[in-house]
Formats: structure tokens, C-alpha cells, sequence
């Protein structure tokens, strides 16, 4: 079994352990490539799911007990209320970026779904999600 290995087999043998680490480092740099974020990944919040006829609107000024006017993407100015579960899980500023859900039996006024934070809006803007009218930020 002891087998003598001749300079041109030696010289094989170094030149494909070479290549093999040439190819490691290929597969190397392909990995790091994949984890850049891609511009089209999937958004991690909540949009406007427009069959329940749910719309973004930016909340304009507060009338007092958990009613504000909200600016909708349709381009009408609404009385938005907040109901009662969201209250006090939800604190709204104004020039906030919200989804309203307008009443089917008064278009004057919308109920409040959610409410965005300034990170989650400022990536909204960035892939365009938000609509001409509301783009104020």
C-alpha cells in the first residue's frame, strides 16, 4: 500500500487543493452577497387592506376625547375617533401617518386601525407605498 508519488502527481494534487480554496472563497462572498438587504423584501408592518375599505391618513389636529381630524388618501378630511380597546395602547400625535377605516353609514367620519412610527413611515416613503396625497414627510 505505500505507493511513491511521482513530482508531476505531487504538483496535481497542490494545484487542485489551490483550486478548491479559490472555490471556497467564491462560495464565501456569494454568502455575504445574499444577506444585503434587498429593496423588495417583504415590509414588516401592517397596510391598508383595501376590500374592508381601510386607507392611510395622516392625523391633522385632536378635538378632544379620543377624536382627532384626520387627512384620508382619498382627499377628504374626516372625524377620526379611536375606539375604545386602542385608547390607551394608542397614542397618536399629530402629522402622524395612520389607517383609517371610513363609517359605510357617514363618510364624515373614520374609525382608527393603526398607527405608524416614524421608522415605519419613513420606510413606507422609501418604497413608495405611500400615496401622493399623504406625503408630506
Amino acid at each position: 500500500m505505500n505507493r511513491t508519488v511521482t513530482s508531476s502527481e505531487d504538483e496535481q494534487l497542490q494545484e487542485s487543493a489551490e483550486g478548491d480554496d479559490e472555490g471556497d472563497e467564491e462560495i464565501k462572498t456569494e454568502e455575504t452577497e445574499d444577506k444585503t438587504p434587498d429593496s423588495d423584501a417583504n415590509l414588516r408592518v401592517t397596510l391598508p387592506y383595501k376590500p374592508k375599505g381601510e386607507m392611510f391618513g395622516v392625523a391633522e389636529s385632536f378635538q378632544g376625547g379620543s377624536r382627532l381630524q384626520v387627512i384620508c388618501e382619498d382627499g377628504v378630511r374626516r372625524m377620526g375617533r379611536i375606539p375604545g380597546k386602542l385608547r390607551r395602547r394608542m397614542w397618536v400625535r399629530e402629522n402622524d401617518l395612520l389607517i383609517v377605516v371610513p363609517w359605510s353609514f357617514q363618510d364624515s367620519k373614520a374609525d382608527v386601525k393603526f398607527r405608524y412610527t416614524p421608522t415605519q413611515t419613513a420606510n413606507l416613503k422609501r418604497r413608495g407605498k405611500i400615496p401622493d396625497m399623504l406625503d408630506i414627510y
